[in-house]
């Protein structure tokens, strides 16, 4: 039986993409998408969840990702979920969930962005990022 990993996103960029470079020279882009569901619950208020969403692009699409994204900037995202582990400059265990890019499509003209777009939260301070650049211990 075949299985299927596909993650389909429609959001908003929470900061601008990281873009560095694997050992190999292959670009790889971080960043995050918020995506906001909007219901009213039972006494008929209108609500809002917003769920942050780790992404990462590599080669040309992280290229673009960092070229033409900005804070802000609507995206649709298609790609696979990943989890992974890592260890953090303290030496805790760390675990992360991420999109990692098979499809990338910019959404709305282009130098728009968060200046005509709702405004999303920020997220919260101990939303899970991925490694920094001192993480030289990571399998790319």
């Amino acid at each position: 039986m075949a299985s299927v990993n596909k993650a389909i996103l429609i959001g908003n960029l929470g900061k601008d993409p990281e873009l560095r470079y694997a050992p190999s020279g292959q670009a790889v882009a971080r960043f995050s998408i918020a995506t906001t569901e909007r219901y009213k619950d039972k006494s008929g208020e209108m609500q809002e969840n917003t769920t942050w969403h780790n992404i990462v692009a590599w080669g040309r699409t992280a290229e673009i990702a960092k070229d033409y994204l900005s804070k802000g900037s609507p995206v649709y995202i298609e790609g696979r979920i990943d989890n992974r582990s890592y260890e953090d400059k303290e030496g805790n265990k760390r675990y992360i969930s991420e999109v990692v890019v098979q499809k990338l499509q910019l959404l709305g003209r282009r130098g728009e962005g968060a200046a005509s777009e709702p405004e999303q939260p920020a997220p919260p301070d101990d939303f899970p990022s991925a490694p920094s650049a001192q993480d030289d211990d990571l399998p790319f």
